[in-house]
């Protein structure tokens, strides 16, 4: 089965284009997993949520100006984020928002068209 998301209306950055038994559609390429920036998508192999850390996310987290918060797509299911990921986070000024994976990458759509200054991690479904 084929889920197609839109954007409400343009702005900068990978747009998420639906999902697909190969993963998510970003700009037209496939991932299983991916991190996605207001600049550009990264193909991402994560470890399990229970082990997610900050360190696994430095190619997002690293952004000048920092994020507003992170969107932690949980794969099929939804899941809290690891409390010591978001307490690392919060230490950071950054906020951390956990859901299953196609809510975060709808999520992803709509901050980004109001021109939000996240980013997301998400697992694959």
């Amino acid at each position: 089965m084929s889920s197609n998301f839109q954007r409400v209306r343009p702005a900068s950055g990978p747009v998420v284009q639906g999902l697909s038994p190969a993963g998510f559609i970003v700009d037209g390429t496939a991932y299983r997993a991916v991190l996605l920036t207001p600049e550009r998508a990264i193909a991402w192999e994560p470890p399990t949520l229970g082990e997610l850390g900050a360190e696994h996310l430095g190619a997002i987290l690293d952004l000048a100006p920092p994020p507003e918060f992170l969107i932690v797509g949980t794969g099929a299911t939804m899941a809290f984020a690891p409390r010591a990921l978001v307490r690392d986070l919060e230490a950071r000024g950054i906020g951390v928002e956990a859901m299953d994976s196609r809510a975060a990458a709808r999520t992803w759509s709509i901050l980004r068209a109001e021109e939000r200054w996240i980013v997301a991690a998400i697992m694959g479904v």
